[in-house]
């Protein structure tokens, strides 16, 4: 059944290879944890509180266990779907909460430290330095930046087509100067594999001419990030949050930043409005003579 609802969501809901693989740990850690087999309906709401309270007692923090928890109450709504149970026992129990962070993001100063491309002249010198301005000019995700073809960008009209979660398409405007770090990046690929055979549908690929992996972007964004910033974390998924606090902090409105960043809902995009609200306090601090 675990497997049947795996295929469910890759086939269906289109969810990415790294939420399928951490949500068949969470239930295979689940039905182990009882003894049971992956094939079995547990019913029994109090046995999925034992194994949340075994959970805490091993370490695991709240945000994890939370992620846990979703996993598992996916897996009943999927149970529901196909008429195999009429409610979710998992209904009963009661999520941990987590207290909220603050996206981490690189302020504009430090984000300017990032050379032009125009001397550049490296293919690989060339990829890697797009990975990261595409990443920032539009707020990605990691995975669809991955997943990003060539037949993705309209140059004619400067829009980008990004295929994100739940099978959404959204369209992000490109600036000229994004465009035209494209088109030279193209002419660098061409030249780089002119005579070997490499893949033509994405619009990043690894040295060898192969498809991206997240691994690859993973290692470009954080060695650019070490070079331009002092902040801990060095992810992709920071550039996504830069993004969207630098629209914000230059008075774009928290509704079209929803739609560029693809969030189902305001209540996901509105964490940046706490990131704008602890500048304004630090300099309020700062500027006042009361304060």
């Amino acid at each position: 059944m675990v497997e049947k609802f795996l295929k469910y969501l890759q086939t269906e809901k289109r969810y990415s290879h790294y939420t399928l693989v951490s949500y068949h740990r969470d239930l295979i850690q689940f039905y182990d944890f009882l003894s049971s087999e992956p094939s079995n309906i547990i019913r029994d709401y109090r046995k999925i509180r034992t194994w949340i309270a075994w959970l805490f007692e091993t370490g695991y923090n709240a945000r994890t266990i939370r992620r846990k928890i979703s996993a598992l109450k996916s897996f009943y709504k999927f149970l529901i779907k196909q008429g195999l149970i009429s409610f979710s026992p998992i209904d009963r129990i009661v999520i941990p909460k987590v207290s909220k962070k603050l996206p981490v993001f690189i302020p504009f100063n430090q984000f300017k430290k990032l050379n032009s491309y125009s001397d550049i002249s490296d293919f690989i010198e060339m990829r890697d330095f797009l990975v990261v301005e595409i990443l920032y000019w539009t707020g990605m995700r990691r995975n669809e930046l991955v997943n990003l073809k060539i037949t993705d960008i309209d140059f004619d009209r400067s829009l980008l087509r990004v295929f994100g979660k739940g099978k959404k398409y959204r369209l992000i405007p490109l600036d000229i100067n994004i465009l035209d770090q494209i088109r030279y990046y193209q002419n660098l690929k061409q030249e780089f594999f002119k005579n070997r055979d490499f893949n033509k549908t994405y619009l990043i690929v690894s040295n060898r001419g192969n498809r991206p992996y997240a691994k690859l972007i993973n290692r470009i964004v954080n060695r650019f990030l070490t070079d331009i910033t002092t902040i801990e974390k060095k992810s992709p998924h920071v550039l996504r949050h830069t993004f969207a606090t630098h629209l914000l902090n230059n008075g774009a409105d928290i509704n079209d930043i929803k739609e560029l960043l693809g969030h189902s809902s305001l209540a996901a995009t509105e964490i940046y409005i706490h990131n704008s609200f602890e500048k304004l306090k630090k300099i309020y601090k700062q500027a006042h003579p009361r304060a």
